[in-house]
């Protein structure tokens, strides 16, 4: 099992870290376009192997893709970074032409390759991917439901007073500050729905602070959360990579589903070895399927601007 990850910056050298601690797959290829930074990371990340002990091999290259050849998956998370004040649609202009580069390039090496699109605005980066390349669309998967859906747990273990792991929950919608949709009406605390716990108030206070999660930390630290969308990301590649069957929300491009057509948006996937194995259509009631129809309509504005 090879992955590669384009991008040594900090989201993509913790889900190196994450994915070679999980020690399921052999080859981990970080790739950069800045000399000499993925070769750094890796051997820095290599040097840890005996110390958490991991037999994942971590290589590094600049620029070079004829290092990942063969991959079976590969994580995008090139481009620039949000900062301060900045919304993830503001990226769309320099990181469409990124994404596009980087994942031709990709497929030329690999052309089998399960693609994780990461770059902001995810959505819009994920439905460019499918455009750009034709491939099936199993196997072009957008991350950002699942660092989301984290975030929802967290803020609910938070209101709740209990840990995380008591605690189940999922975001769908865009991967944008507005676009999200937290289910609050199925979150659930060991199968109990959390509106038995939590009133109504302090459980929409809950969505608008998960709704804010990726700008809350980018106002505090200078730029874009890593260790959370690392771990988010690595998730993803051990659900295909051990063929799990996991749930998880991810953006799939639509063909009818949610009543949603040619658009790549969050909705709840199977994962496995085939990358989507199948979309989940969940019933939503009519205020959900209305913030899911105005968070569809928030994505395509900004796929218009492709």
């Amino acid at each position: 099992m090879k992955v590669t990850i384009v991008g040594a910056g900090a989201v993509g050298a913790s889900c190196a870290e994450y994915i070679a601690i999980k020690n399921f797959a052999s080859e981990v290829v970080l790739l950069d376009i800045k000399e000499g930074v993925a070769e750094g990371k890796a051997m820095d990340l290599m040097q840890t192997a005996s110390l958490n002990g991991f037999d994942t091999k971590i290589a590094g290259s600049t620029n070079d893709y004829s290092k990942t050849a063969g991959s079976d998956i590969a994580v995008i998370t090139s481009g620039i970074p949000r900062k301060p004040g900045m919304t993830r649609e503001e990226l769309i202009g320099i990181n469409a032409g990124i994404v596009k580069d980087v994942v031709s390039s990709l497929i030329e090496q690999s052309p089998n390759v399960i693609v994780i699109v990461v770059s902001n605005p995810m959505d819009t980066m994920t439905y460019l991917t499918h455009k750009a390349t034709g491939l099936p669309k199993n196997r072009i998967i957008g991350m950002g439901g699942a660092l989301d859906s984290a975030r929802f747990k967290y803020r609910l273990s938070e209101a709740l007073e209990c840990p995380a792991s008591d605690v189940d929950g999922m975001v769908i919608g865009g991967h944008s500050d507005t676009g999200m949709v937290p289910l609050t009406r199925l979150a659930v605390r060991n199968s109990v729905p959390v509106n038995k716990f939590l009133s109504k108030e302090r459980l929409n206070q809950v969505a608008e602070d998960t709704k804010v999660g990726g700008a809350t930390l980018t106002k505090l630290l200078g730029t874009s959360a890593w260790y959370a969308p690392g771990a988010a990301v690595s998730a993803l590649v051990q659900a295909i990579a051990c063929d799990q069957k996991k749930m998880f929300p991810c953006s799939a491009l639509l063909d009818g589903e949610f009543g949603l057509n040619d658009i790549c948006i969050g909705v709840p996937v199977i994962l496995g070895k085939n990358g989507i194995e199948k979309i989940v259509e969940i019933e939503l009631d009519e205020a959900e399927k209305t913030k899911l129809r105005e968070s569809a309509e928030g994505v395509k504005k900004v796929n218009a601007l492709l």
